[in-house]
């Protein structure tokens, strides 16, 4: 069975870290693999722009990739209803050599559970003489053969004929509650039929005259014959009373297929029981879970692309088993237990390395992908001015924005008035939009950029920004904390920041740096800003 491979970009996901994610799926699938696009938060505006240009839905939102019970390859034990019998239900679980037994409705939502301890307890301690049960379980597990059919329903007390007929008749010992096993003692018959008995049983297959079977049928008494005789038969009889009398359902521990497997583990190790019925939200059994599945719990498999941090991941990627990284970045800090495939390279935007698979797997692009990939590119390289265009971005922009027909000029200056704009936004919006944290040496660093093609409204709001990266410097323990407003257009970037070491701008950038300095040339997040940072830091140390 083809797994199902979930695939995702980094937080705050730009129109790369998601127009990557789709078009790496749609490549994918065409292969083979059952995979599904997804974002790990809210998408841009330049995001929703691109998508809904292209007529591309968006992804649905992952919240994280922890193990969930429905993750485990959980026991798929067939159930059985509460009113099937015990003795049914033991020869379901010896045959099955299972030891727990879900108890399920017509429409499978889970009543209760029964183990074969249950059905041992029953055995030894249960109520010998009360059968409250069905004719049919009573006929099917004695093998009987009907020679009365009265009533669906069986509710009575066991009697089993040991006394003469007179004892009988002068005790006045049946009734219509009676449940009797007898031979061949056609007066008793004769006499239980008078007292309109829940159910009479020959034993031993013994001939029953046609005057009582019809009597029989006049007063409406269930009445079987059975190959088993007097003893087998009593003693097996109080096995047909049905699950619903013996199972748990009170007291019963159930857990449903999206809880965590970190949030069950404890009460699963701790708890007396050793497996659990599962549920779905419904309500509806899907599998037992055992102390067995905690040694080697199934994980989601996941592909991360414009990433490769866990900071910048997924919550829980460590449960997850990433059997796929494509990225542009610097080599961060996900590790694997065993080998995969990681593409790594110092191109613009990781749709570039998408495009190129597409053609090592000579593989179409549909019109939809290749303008989601063009955006992509166009976003990341800042329509080809960024420090970190290659030639191979724009060998991948041309050839993509011939199968869109588009003018990739046009269409970007189009994209980004769109998606810069930050007018309806709150300042964390704007702020947090595009913000990642790095961490070097020890030295934790948060840097948010925002592209605009207006920068005079970011400035109308200078001091709240300002207060804003103060409070997030001061939270999240940065040693620097920077706010890059870059100017699509002039190609420049303006820096608002926070930092614990007065020079560190300054030392960064190799100029004086206050509030609000502009950086010419400085577009890049990756490629500019952060190196210099870090070679700042070496200087300080």
């Amino acid at each position: 069975m083809n797994e199902k491979v979930m695939i995702f970009g980094h937080r705050n996901p730009d129109t790369d870290s998601v127009t990557s994610a789709i078009a790496l799926a749609y490549l994918k699938s065409t292969l083979g693999m059952d995979a599904t696009p997804y974002v790990l938060g809210e998408i841009s505006k330049e995001t929703a722009f691109v998508l809904n240009r292209f007529n591309v839905p968006a992804p649905d939102c992952l919240d994280n990739v922890k193990i969930q019970l429905k993750d485990l390859n959980l026991d798929r034990v067939d159930p059985l209803t509460p009113d099937e019998s015990i003795l049914t239900a033991y020869h379901h679980m010896n045959s099955h050599r299972i030891r727990t037994l879900p108890v399920v409705d017509a429409t499978q939502n889970l009543l209760g559970i029964m183990t074969m301890k249950d059905i041992a307890m029953n055995t030894i301690n249960g109520d010998f003489y009360k059968l409250d049960t069905s004719f049919e379980n009573v006929q099917r597990n004695l093998n009987g053969t009907v020679l009365n059919y009265g009533h669906p329903e069986i509710n009575g007390h066991i009697l089993i004929t040991a006394f003469h007929d007179t004892t009988i008749i002068r005790e006045d010992i049946f009734d219509k509650h009676s449940i009797i096993i007898t031979g061949d003692r056609y007066d008793v018959i004769d006499y239980a039929i008078a007292s309109k008995a829940q159910l009479i049983i020959i034993t031993g297959d013994m001939k029953v005259p046609d005057k009582l079977v019809e009597k029989a049928a006049v007063t409406g008494v269930n009445m079987l014959s059975t190959p088993f005789d007097t003893y087998y038969t009593s003693r097996i009889i109080s096995q047909t009373n049905t699950l619903g009398s013996i199972m748990e359902h009170q007291k019963l521990i159930r857990f449903k297929e999206d809880e965590y497997l970190e949030n069950v583990k404890e009460l699963i190790q701790t708890s007396k029981h050793s497996k659990f019925p599962v549920v779905d939200s419904d309500g509806k059994y899907v599998g037992i879970i055992s102390r067995r599945h905690l040694l080697n719990p199934g994980k989601k498999n996941v592909i991360v692309v414009d990433h490769n941090e866990h900071g910048q991941s997924a919550e829980g990627l460590h449960e997850a088993n990433v059997i796929e990284v494509i990225d542009h970045h610097k080599i961060g800090d996900i590790s694997t237990h065993l080998p995969i495939a990681f593409r790594n390279l110092p191109v613009g935007s990781t749709n570039t390395i998408i495009y190129q698979m597409f053609q090592e797997h000579e593989t179409a692009i549909p019109e939809s992908i290749a303008g989601l990939m063009l955006s992509g590119i166009i976003s990341d390289t800042l329509l080809l001015k960024s420090p970190t265009t290659t030639p191979m971005d724009e060998t991948a922009v041309a050839d993509l924005s011939k199968i869109v027909n588009v003018n990739p000029q046009q269409f970007a200056m189009e994209m980004f008035k769109t998606g810069t704009s930050v007018k309806g936004k709150t300042i964390k919006e704007v702020f947090f939009n595009d913000f990642k944290e790095f961490v070097q040496d020890g030295y934790k660093l948060g840097v948010s950029q925002v592209f605009t093609l207006d920068v005079e409204e970011i400035f109308k709001q200078k001091d709240a920004y300002l207060t804003l990266i103060s409070e997030t410097h001061h939270h999240r323990d940065h040693y620097a904390t920077l706010m890059v407003i870059t100017d699509i257009i002039n190609e420049g970037s303006y820096m608002l920041y926070e930092s614990k070491h007065e020079n560190l701008m300054a030392l960064t950038f190799s100029k004086p740096v206050e509030q609000g300095t502009y950086i010419e040339d400085c577009v890049s997040r990756k490629k500019q800003i952060i190196p210099k940072l870090i070679d700042a830091i070496q200087m300080i140390k």
